[in-house]
This record gives C-alpha cells, sequence and structure tokens, in this order.
C-alpha cells in the first residue's frame, strides 16, 4: 500500500510539468507582443509628421499598453515557474530583479489585479483623448468605471490578505 501511495505521489509531483508548456506558450506571446510593438512604432514614427498630437499620444499609449501586458506575462511566467515548477535559487540567478521570484499567490494576485488596473486605466486615457472622435456616454461611463472596478476588487484582496496575515499571526 505504500509503494502504490508513493507512486501516487511522485506521479501528482511529476504533473506539475504539465504547467510548463502554458509557460513556454506565454513566453512566445511576449515575442508576438514584442513584434506588435516595433510594428506599432514604426508605424507611429512613419505617421508622425502627417498625424496630429493626439494621435500621437494614443499611440504612444498603446505602446505603454503592449508594454504592461509584456510585463504582466512575466510576472506570471515567473510566478507560476517558481510557484509549480522549481524555486529559483537567487544565490544562483543574483541577477534576477527580486519582484521576479519570490512572488507567493497573494502577491501574484495583486500584482495581476494592479497590472490589469493599470492596463484598463491607460485604455481609458487613449479613449478620453480620442473623444472627439466618437462621443458615447454608455462608453465614456464603461472606459471610466472599468478601471475602478479593478481598484475596488485590488483593494478587497489586500484588505483580505492583511486580515488572513493578521489572524495567522494571532495578533490583534
Amino acid at each position: 500500500m505504500r509503494q502504490i501511495e508513493r507512486a501516487f505521489r511522485s506521479l501528482i509531483f511529476l504533473g506539475r510539468w504539465l504547467i510548463a508548456p502554458f509557460l513556454v506558450g506565454l513566453l512566445i506571446g511576449v515575442f508576438l507582443l514584442l513584434y506588435r510593438f516595433f510594428a506599432d512604432l514604426l508605424a507611429l514614427a512613419v505617421g508622425v509628421s502627417r498625424e496630429g498630437w493626439h494621435d500621437l499620444i494614443v499611440g504612444m499609449l498603446n505602446l505603454v499598453d503592449i508594454a504592461l501586458t509584456a510585463n504582466l506575462i512575466l510576472i506570471v511566467i515567473f510566478s507560476g515557474y517558481e510557484n509549480f515548477i522549481r524555486k529559483i535559487e537567487l544565490e544562483e540567478h543574483s541577477y534576477l530583479p527580486a519582484g521576479l521570484t519570490d512572488v507567493d499567490f497573494g502577491a501574484l494576485k495583486q500584482k495581476l489585479l494592479g497590472s490589469i488596473a493599470v492596463i484598463a486605466a491607460v485604455d481609458a486615457l487613449a479613449w478620453y483623448l480620442d473623444l472627439q472622435g466618437t462621443v458615447d456616454a454608455t462608453k465614456l461611463v464603461w472606459a471610466a468605471g472599468f478601471p475602478l472596478v479593478f481598484v475596488a476588487a485590488l483593494l478587497m484582496l489586500a484588505i483580505a490578505d492583511r486580515l488572513a496575515r493578521h489572524s495567522k499571526s494571532g495578533t490583534e
């Protein structure tokens, strides 16, 4: 019976490697974002003399969006690798920034929601700057409210994590 239990446990622990193809796929997604970033940057540079400043600002905000999304994906990749596949030893990789390693689930939730809130806010700002092109009150409410929903969720998660840490420590 013990041998069956050990084999089952080994199978479960080997199963963590099933996450690896997802992480590789996300990394390929970062390369796609990199391609899109430079394609958009080139289009922006070529059209800068004939476009207005609003178009330039909206184009730059789109580049910021792509960069923030790439950062978000890298956070997920490193966190997924470290939490499910193998711990990253900082002594062996002292060049890695602290934000990429040792990200527990609570910190990951906060980083994800924070990044999504910033991306949504940048999108809302880009839409606001392009307001003269299309005026739609419903869309304006959604553009302003969507980032606020993520900020509210982020605050609730931070409070919940703090309460959980507080109750684990047993102090009041």
